[in-house]
């Protein structure tokens, strides 16, 4: 059987990028841009099983996308194609794939794994846009700013303002008279 039998299915330029660097260690940097529905996940899912069947260490390949589904799939694409040279060893090799996962996964990891060394606590929580608004809410509601005669503005609204000043690193003031001058008003509050 050909050892290359599972790049088959792929045409000359994804071939191409499935095979890129002939063996080098390590590869020449490689820029592929293609549109949807041109098969990038399957020649990215080709390129890590590639990889592994040359016998690339998988603890030291990265493997990323933007959602959990993604790259569920992406890894069960990654071990099919690589069952077909590898035989049923090749879940194992799949398995060492430790960073394998999405964008924000495999970021959290990396914070958590130098926590220590960058001044966070390795048990960190990371909440989500609507996980941070329903706390803020709360945190509006604890300090009666929820019932006040004039309204103080919304979850979101505080949210985008707070995200506003962290990212843009601006202070409060800055940041309302530029973005929320509607809530100028509030500014001792919301600070």
């Amino acid at each position: 059987m050909n050892a290359h039998v599972y790049l088959d299915s792929l045409n000359p330029a994804q071939r191409r990028a499935v095979s890129h660097g002939g063996g080098a260690d390590p590869a020449p940097p490689l820029l592929i841009i293609a549109g949807a529905g041109s098969g990038k996940t399957n020649t990215l899912a080709h390129r890590v099983a590639h990889l592994l069947v040359g016998g690339a260490d998988p603890r030291r390949i990265l493997l990323m996308t933007f959602s959990r589904r993604a790259a569920s799939e992406m890894i069960r694409r990654v071990e099919r194609i690589a069952r077909k040279v590898m035989g049923d060893g090749a879940a194992v090799v799949v398995d060492a794939l430790n960073w394998a996962g999405t964008f924000h996964g495999v970021g959290a990891r990396l914070l958590r794994d130098l926590a220590e060394q960058i001044g966070l606590d390795p048990a960190f929580t990371i909440h989500d846009r609507e996980d941070a608004a329903d706390l803020m809410n709360l945190v509006r509601h604890e300090l009666g700013f929820s019932k006040t005669e004039a309204r103080f503005p919304t979850k979101g609204t505080c949210l985008s303002i707070y995200s506003r000043c962290v990212n843009a690193e601006q202070p409060i003031e800055d940041v309302l008279r530029m973005s929320y001058p509607w809530c100028i008003a509030w500014a001792a509050e919301l600070n």
